[in-house]
């Protein structure tokens, strides 16, 4: 049975802590939190389960660390987990933009002997864009489609006035490095769609305020020796945070469920 560190205990944190609580292959043992949450968490989990906010206090039977608490939380915990030997999912791969933050991570892995996996989140389609890769790509572009409230506190807002659009308007159009740079809160999906694919500086991603639709909406486009291929994602997001995908949620169940499991699909 898997012994897992689960980094965060927010809406995607708690999710996935319910639903290891229905399988028999995983269990959490340990939950790390933020300075000040430990008591919060401490309440709404399982007695048995460790509430810690330093590192070093990670109980020796963890052999995999979830992690679904943002960049800060990656980078701050990630390569002191992985040179422990402790093989690390997570979701908040817009961190990997920051090349010195890749390559930090790389070596502590390396160090370590461990790996850090990054899951697809709320993005489809990574598998056929690893593929595609082995063979050839030409062109990947990322388009990330929100209403414009879905915008507000990032930098679309020094680019347009979002309250007055009555039609969709792109207010960013650049390459998924600068574009994780300009807007962290929505690196993650760009950066993942980069990271499978051509790369963080090749990787077209253009960002788009739309008042025509009330949910979040993802597009790929990909072209290469494979041939062509176009896939859309309308998201549903957890119903406990409307700023967290319900999809990245399940992603990290499914990573779970397949370091449990002789035969992998996908």
């Amino acid at each position: 049975m898997s012994q897992i560190l689960l980094i965060g205990y927010g809406a995607i944190g708690q999710y996935v802590y319910k639903a290891i609580q229905q399988c028999s292959h995983s269990k959490v043992v340990a939950v790390l939190c933020r300075a000040g949450r430990e008591t919060q968490a401490r309440t709404a989990l399982h007695k048995d389960i460790v509430c810690i906010n330093d590192i070093s206090k990670i109980p020796i039977s963890i052999d995999l660390a979830v992690e679904c608490a943002g960049h800060s939380a990656l980078i701050d915990h990630a390569p002191a987990i992985l040179q422990r030997g402790i093989n690390i999912i997570c979701v908040s791969n817009g961190a990997m933009s920051d090349a010195s933050v890749a390559a930090q991570l790389e070596q502590s892995a390396i160090d370590g002997k461990s790996r850090l996996k990054l899951l697809p989140g709320a993005i489809g389609g990574i598998d056929m864009l690893c593929a595609a890769k082995a063979g050839g790509l030409d062109s990947v572009c990322y388009r990330g489609v929100k209403p414009p409230a879905g915008w507000k506190g990032s930098h679309a807002e020094n680019l347009i006035d979002l309250d007055s659009l009555d039609t969709p308007r792109t207010h960013f159009k650049g390459n998924a490095r600068e574009a994780a740079r300009l807007f962290p809160k929505n690196a993650n999906v760009a950066a993942t769609v980069a990271l499978a694919g051509i790369g963080l500086d090749k990787t077209l991603v253009e960002l788009v305020a739309d008042p025509t639709i009330i949910i979040n909406r993802h597009e790929v486009e990909a072209t290469g020796m494979f041939g062509r291929f176009a896939v859309t994602i309308e998201g549903n997001p957890l119903p406990d945070n409307p700023r967290s995908s319900a999809l990245t949620a399940m992603s990290v169940v499914k990573a779970i469920d397949d370091h449990n499991t002789e035969i992998v699909v996908g």
